[in-house]
């Protein structure tokens, strides 16, 4: 009688991440790693219903567990964690090389050991003498507060028992490496490994743990999809390295929102939180300046100021240059066609370039009405007030269109001590916020009216071909009625002091 029973086919597994393929391939199609298949075999099993540890209950009788959050010692992570850190939760803190990470890590190890909370802090990328001299530069030497230099999961898992801490801190996640996994340190099958050990013990212990994780050069972060799946929080430490500024960000977050953003002050003595970081994106003078602009741009849930700066000048090329710093280079050429087609000021011939103070960057269309008026009061040599900030999106037609949180925005300028807004028409806001007086702009024509720029660019205009100035401007010039102008300003640009620092 002939053999009805199924036949084991042969599977192929990837040694690095555990891949499986009915054939032999010379690449993984996960982890793109080449050479790593090898035979397994695939007995064939069927899992048979088992025992169940705990009956299903309907959800309203199932006991809710309160985690209390415990602040870090950090306002801003805090902030974006969504009250401090829970115990049990494991963080993933992810970002480039030289970001800070570890600095800002050893600075929430040292607060939570000030607390009395003992606390473990685990590096694989450093010497223990290494991590204690940052220590001593930033102050961050308690005695609640144990150091260990390991690569090995066991070694690690036995500190973890030893300390029993608080919180535990692996610096970094890519480093450590279990004996019984096949693959080198960092690779997939190690870190899935490794990620899931130590968050089994953080539920287990009941420990606040955090990974530090490596980014790949496009800026995602390395290893297994898996590790974000494992831990409660993702968080991405960003940061440019010509800029002290630091944001950290919440990508997934088991215990709050992941809309809010936290600021930090990196410098040769640590990290420090910024609670108000308006001061890092806007210049210090105190006399208005043409070609500068201000705008209320939106990091997560929170409102930043920051300054647009434009140059215009004339270009000695066929091809005018157009260069920008913090703000979209295709974004700046669609306003500056705008500007051209809609508003008559004509930029083909000359070289504009654009940036914004302390390294901000300004994504999305929120700033393109402040750095429409940057450019052309440059171009105009016409100085906006200094007390003048403007939000609004540029469309093709060149309306003025409203923004998102455009009331949060507006409202965060008044609170700076700004006196005017001007803000994309029918955008529903009250008339004032406090001192602060609400101006409603339809179009980038209008807006150029408003500003006193069209009138500087026909009064130019009217000194060669003696044209008569019989339009009437509003103007926003520094704390004046611009000379020659029809009317005064409808702005008043006396205002106090305000202070930006940080």
């Amino acid at each position: 009688m002939a053999n009805t029973g199924s036949k084991v086919k042969a599977s192929f597994r990837c040694a690095e991440c555990g891949w499986t393929t009915g054939k032999w391939v010379g690449r993984c199609g996960e982890c793109q790693a080449w050479g790593t298949l090898a035979e397994a075999g695939a007995p064939a099993s069927r899992v048979q219903a088992g025992p169940v540890s705990a009956p299903a209950l309907p959800i309203g009788r199932v006991p809710a567990e309160d985690s209390h959050a415990r602040a870090s010692g950090v306002p801003e992570l805090d902030r974006v964690l969504g009250g401090g850190l829970v115990p049990g939760a494991a963080i993933l803190l992810a970002g480039e090389p030289g970001v800070g990470k570890s600095t800002l890590l050893l600075e929430v190890a040292a607060q939570t050991a000030r607390t009395g909370a003992r606390t473990l802090y685990v590096t694989g990328e450093e010497s223990a003498s290494q991590v204690r001299m940052r220590a001593d530069r930033t102050g961050g030497v308690h005695d609640e507060l144990f150091l260990a230099a390991e690569t090995d999961l066991g070694a690690v898992l036995g500190h973890i028992e030893a300390v029993r801490p608080t919180l535990l801190v692996i610096d970094s996640v890519q480093t450590v490496a279990a004996a019984d996994v096949d693959g080198v340190p960092g690779g997939v099958s190690q870190v899935k490994e490794v990620a899931a050990a130590l968050v089994r013990m953080a539920k287990l212990r009941n420990i606040t743990t955090v990974l530090v994780g490596h980014v790949t050069k496009d800026g995602t972060i390395a290893g297994p999809r898996v590790l974000e799946h494992l831990v409660d929080v993702v968080l991405q430490f960003e940061g440019e390295r010509n800029s002290r500024l630091r944001l950290v960000r919440a990508v997934k977050n088991r215990f709050g929102p992941v809309d809010e953003v936290g600021c930090f002050d990196l410098s040769a003595e640590g990290i420090v939180a910024i609670a108000d970081p308006t001061g890092l994106f806007m210049d210090p003078h105190h006399g208005a300046i043409p070609g500068t602009c201000v705008s209320v741009a939106m990091e997560g849930r929170r409102p930043l100021l920051a300054e647009v700066q434009a140059l215009v000048a004339t270009s000695p090329a066929e091809r005018p240059r157009r260069t920008t710093s913090g703000v979209d280079n295709n974004r700046l050429a669609m306003i500056l066609a705008v500007l051209q087609q809609h508003a008559g000021i004509r930029l083909h011939s000359q070289d504009v370039f654009v940036s914004t103070v302390g390294g901000a960057r300004l994504a999305g269309s929120a700033s393109d009405a402040a750095v429409a008026l940057a450019v052309a009061s440059a171009h105009a040599h016409h100085a906006l007030g200094t007390d003048v900030v403007a939000v609004g999106e540029l469309g093709l037609s060149g309306e003025l269109r409203r923004v998102p949180d455009l009331s949060q925005r507006v409202a965060e300028a008044a609170r700076l001590g700004f006196r005017h807004a001007l803000v994309p028409g029918h955008a529903g806001l009250p008339a004032r916020f406090g001192d602060l007086v609400v101006h409603e702009v339809g179009h980038v024509g209008e807006l150029m009216e408003v500003s006193g720029i069209n009138g500087e660019i026909r009064e130019r205009r009217g000194r060669s071909s003696h044209e008569p100035d019989g339009e009437q401007s509003l103007r926003v010039v520094a704390g004046r009625p611009h000379p020659g102008a029809g009317t005064e300003s409808r702005f008043d640009n006396r205002r106090p002091a305000r202070s930006t620092s940080p």
